[in-house]
C-alpha cells in the first residue's frame, strides 16, 4: 500500500524518473549556447542569457507548432560540430541525472546537423559519446532515438532509418518521426518505418499534437508505432482511444510544451488526467527543456497542482515511464523492479518525516536547481 502523504516538490524531485521524449536541439543550456557561438563565430540574436531567452521566446506561448519550431533554427546554428554535439549531449544527461532521471531517450535528426560538412555517422557517434561520458559519471541510462522529419522528403527519412539500423544495439534505441504535423502525413514515410520494423527496431511517432486522431491512426497502422508522441487529440476518437488502451500503447505526454504550442488551450484542459483515469499508459516528459524552460520534476509539479495527483498516481505514472522505455524485456523488467523498490523506500522515508513531530521535522524545500554550466570531461574529441 502506498502511504497517503502530501506530494511535495521535494518528493517529486527525489523520486526516480524517465524522460522518454526529449529533443537534444531543444534542451541546451543558454550559457552553453553563448559559449559555443563565441567559439564557432556564430551570430546569435543576443549576447547574454536574458536576451537570448527573450529572442527564443523561451516558455512563452506560440501561435502554432510551426511558430514554436522556429526557435530550433537558433539552437541548430551552434550544433554543427562534433564538440558541440558531444558537449550538449553530455550536459543534457547531467542535468537529467541531477533531478534523478534514471533513464533518458534523447531524440534528434542527424540530417539537421550537417551544415558544416559533418557526416551523419559522426553526428550519431558524437552524441552517443557525450551520453556515455555522463553515464560513466552519474550512472544514468541514456540512448538515442533518430528522428525522421515530416516536412522533408520520404527519401531522407529512409536514409535516417538506414542509419538507425546500422546503429541498432550500439546506442540507438529507436526511430521517430518529428516536425510540422499538419499537411505532412506520417504515411508518406511508410517505407522508412517498414525498414525499421523489418529490423525489429522500436519506433515512436509525433502524432495528435497539431492534427487530429487520423494522424495517430496513421502512426499506428501505417508506421507501426510502439508509442505516440504527445497524442493530446486522441480523446476525440473513443474507438481509437480504446484501441490504444487495449494494446497498452504508451502516450508520451509533454504538458507544458502542449500549452506553449497551442495544442491545448491551457494546462487545466490537458487530457493527461483523463487518460490516466481511463487507464492509458501515460508518461511525463519535457519535450524541450530549454525552449519550454522545464524539467520532468516541473512537469510533475504542474500535474499535481492542476489535477490533484496522489502519491499513488505519481508512482503509477513514473513506473509507466520505465515500463515504456525502449529496452529489452529483461533489462526493462529488472529496471522496473529496481526503481519500484527505490520509490517505495523514498515514499516511506517521506511518510516517516510527515509523521514526525512538527518541531523535529526537517523543512521541505523547493525543487533543486540544475547544476551550473560546466564543460564535459574530454570534450576535445580525437
Amino acid at each position: 500500500m502506498t502511504p497517503d502523504i502530501p506530494v511535495t516538490d521535494e518528493l517529486l524531485h527525489a523520486l526516480p524518473k524517465t524522460d522518454l521524449h526529449c529533443h537534444l536541439d531543444g534542451s541546451l543550456r543558454l550559457r552553453t549556447m553563448l559559449e559555443l557561438a563565441d567559439t564557432q563565430g556564430v551570430k546569435l540574436p543576443a549576447d547574454d542569457e536574458a536576451g537570448l531567452a527573450k529572442a527564443m521566446k523561451i516558455s512563452q506561448r506560440h501561435g502554432s507548432l510551426e511558430e514554436y519550431l522556429k526557435g530550433f533554427e537558433i539552437t541548430l546554428s551552434v550544433l554543427q560540430t562534433e564538440d558541440a554535439l558531444y558537449r550538449t549531449a553530455y550536459e543534457l544527461a547531467i542535468d537529467c541525472a541531477a533531478e534523478n532521471c534514471k533513464l533518458i531517450e534523447v531524440r534528434y535528426a542527424p540530417v539537421l546537423h550537417l551544415q558544416k560538412g559533418l557526416k551523419p555517422t559522426v553526428v550519431v557517434e558524437a552524441v552517443l559519446e557525450g551520453l556515455r561520458a555522463a553515464t560513466r559519471e552519474t550512472g544514468i541510462l541514456a540512448g538515442v532515438l533518430v528522428c525522421g522529419i515530416r516536412n522533408m522528403s520520404p527519401e531522407v527519412s529512409l536514409r535516417l532509418a538506414e542509419l538507425s539500423v546500422a546503429y541498432k544495439n550500439r546506442g540507438v534505441l529507436g526511430f521517430d518521426l518529428a516536425g510540422a504535423e499538419h499537411g505532412n502525413p506520417a504515411k508518406d514515410h511508410q517505407e522508412a518505418f517498414q525498414l525499421i520494423l523489418n529490423n525489429n527496431i522500436n519506433c515512436t511517432v509525433h502524432a495528435g499534437e497539431a492534427y487530429g486522431p487520423p494522424s495517430i491512426a496513421q502512426a499506428l497502422h501505417y508506421c507501426g508505432a510502439h508509442r505516440i508522441g504527445h497524442g493530446v487529440r486522441l480523446r476525440e476518437d473513443g474507438d481509437l482511444l480504446n484501441y490504444v488502451n487495449d494494446h497498452r500503447i504508451p502516450i508520451e505526454c509533454c504538458p507544458s510544451s502542449n500549452v506553449q504550442t497551442g495544442a491545448v488551450t491551457d494546462m487545466a484542459s490537458h487530457p493527461f488526467k483523463f487518460y490516466l483515469d481511463f487507464g492509458l499508459r501515460v508518461t511525463i516528459n519535457t519535450d524541450n527543456r530549454l525552449i519550454t524552460d522545464t524539467t520532468v520534476t516541473k512537469e510533475l509539479i504542474a500535474m499535481v497542482k492542476h489535477f490533484g495527483l496522489t502519491v499513488k498516481d505519481v508512482r503509477n505514472v513514473l513506473v509507466g515511464g520505465f515500463k515504456s522505455a525502449f529496452l529489452t524485456f529483461h533489462d526493462r523488467a529488472q529496471l522496473v523492479r529496481k526503481v519500484q523498490n527505490e520509490m517505495d523506500e523514498i515514499i516511506a522515508r517521506f511518510a516517516a518525516k510527515d509523521l514526525a513531530p512538527p518541531n523535529g521535522a526537517p523543512s521541505r524545500g523547493k525543487t533543486s536547481k540544475p547544476p551550473p554550466a560546466s564543460k564535459p570531461p574530454n570534450s576535445k574529441r580525437a
